[in-house]
């Protein structure tokens, strides 16, 4: 599910920075909706105080490992299946869709109203060589709070890591530091004098790239989180996996929804030119509605924006050289001064896009008919940077609602990666499966 928007959007490459760091100015919106300007991005002006209030937390520090080793829910009735869809209601009637593989939530997590997936990542977004160090090859997938708002506990964002061999899956809570030791969920904004304090992050697409884990924020750029600040409120003496309705500091002990581990937000990337008008002509900033990584040639990050069928826009996807989000030791640049460039952007050549990649060339889009239709996937002609508008060559069936995409790379030589799967998810309750296609 998208919500309709009313305002527009591995291991780091030992690469040093070519360009010195540049303003990142407010400038008006350029009249070319595909103007580079539009695409800037800067971090946010906390710079390293986020980071600052993460490591300040009196807890017990947990990993990925941890997490892994850690995995307590599965389905019951088929976790895992190869060549075909563990869950077939998730299936449209009549159509066909090449699954290399497919896992299910527990039928908590496949009919719960509360929480709905969007986002998917995985281990061959994180490192060329697709194996995390102990072996594991996770597969995260994030989810939104659907039933967050005044009148209940917004509790964000989650995050799934999920072993694609047994289907076993842990939540994760994201979490947004405070300044006095404390830390809430994460919500479209953290000022609570906001209307958008009761509203949660989508958290439409992530991106698992190196220690750092990027989380579309839609109106804004990425939130950004590091998986060297994971934290365990069951291995703490000051935490607890108690109480499901509170979160944050109570008393002298620390909540978490319930969720044992909690990661919190570290920095940003924020948008710097101007809004126009969302889905049409006239925009600026584009929206960030999903991510991806691109591993053909210099890895980028991929974004782009979901706009409805009715709008008179159809979307935009652009690419920011990744390397240029890190210092040379593979840090995240905090200073607000900095900006991060886009080098090329495209218009979209359907709505209702949920999801896009890119590898050599071509661009990879999933678009999604509603709560019963079959997805679409659509490869198209390959693209250069003069390229305006995609065109689409192919298309396929998917899944009912698929969302973000990931490529999971072909080929043994990391540095020379091949065509491999495009993993997705659904979102609709019931219907749910995470899954990888053959495109």
């Amino acid at each position: 599910m998208r919500m309709r928007r009313r305002r527009s959007l591995a291991l780091i490459a030992a690469l040093a920075l070519a360009a010195p760091l540049v303003a990142a100015l407010q400038a008006p919106a350029s009249a070319d909706e595909l103007s580079l300007a539009n695409f800037a991005l800067r971090p946010n002006a906390y710079g390293s105080e986020l980071r600052d209030r993460a490591d300040a937390l009196p807890l017990v520090k947990g990993t990925v490992t941890t997490i892994m080793n850690d995995l307590n829910r599965k389905d019951t009735t088929r976790p895992v299946a190869v060549g075909s869809a563990c869950q077939p209601a998730a299936l449209a009637s009549g159509s066909s869709v090449a699954i290399q593989r497919s896992i299910c939530w527990n039928s908590g997590d496949n009919n719960t109203t509360e929480w709905y997936p969007q986002g998917i990542t995985t281990v061959a977004d994180m490192q060329g060589d697709r194996v995390w160090g102990d072996g594991y090859q996770p597969v995260l997938v994030s989810w939104y709070d659907h039933a967050g708002g005044p009148k209940n506990p917004v509790k964000g964002v989650r995050i799934s890591f999920i072993n694609p061999y047994t289907g076993a899956y842990r939540h994760v809570l994201l979490v947004y530091p405070r300044a006095n030791g404390d830390y809430d969920t994460i919500r479209v904004s953290e000022d609570p004098a906001s209307t958008d304090y009761s509203k949660p992050l989508h958290a439409g697409g992530i991106l698992w790239y190196g220690n750092h884990l990027f989380v579309a924020d839609t109106e804004r750029g990425y939130r950004m989180f590091d998986m060297r600040r994971i934290y365990d409120l069951g291995a703490s003496e000051n935490g607890t996996t108690s109480n499901p309705d509170w979160v944050g500091k109570v008393g002298d002990t620390y909540y978490g929804y319930g969720y044992r581990y909690i990661m919190p937000q570290v920095g940003s990337w924020t948008r710097t030119a101007p809004t126009g008008t969302t889905c049409t002509a006239n925009d600026g900033s584009p929206n960030f509605s999903y991510v991806s990584l691109d591993r053909s040639g210099a890895d980028h990050v991929i974004s782009g924006e979901y706009c409805d069928g009715d709008q008179t826009a159809k979307g935009r996807v652009a690419a920011w050289p990744i390397t240029n989000a890190f210092t040379t030791s593979g840090e995240l640049i905090l200073d607000p001064e900095y900006s991060w460039n886009a080098d090329v952007a495209h218009k979209l050549p359907v709505s209702n896009v949920q999801g896009a990649l890119r590898f050599n060339g071509r661009w990879y889009l999933s678009r999604s008919h509603g709560e019963t239709g079959a997805g679409t996937l659509y490869t198209t002609e390959p693209a250069t940077s003069s390229t305006t508008t995609l065109q689409t060559a192919t298309d396929q069936d998917l899944a009912i609602g698929p969302e973000d995409l990931s490529h999971w790379q072909g080929g043994s030589d990391p540095n020379s990666p091949t065509l491999g799967t495009i993993w997705t998810l659904g979102e609709h309750p019931g219907k749910r499966m995470v899954y990888s296609v053959y495109p």
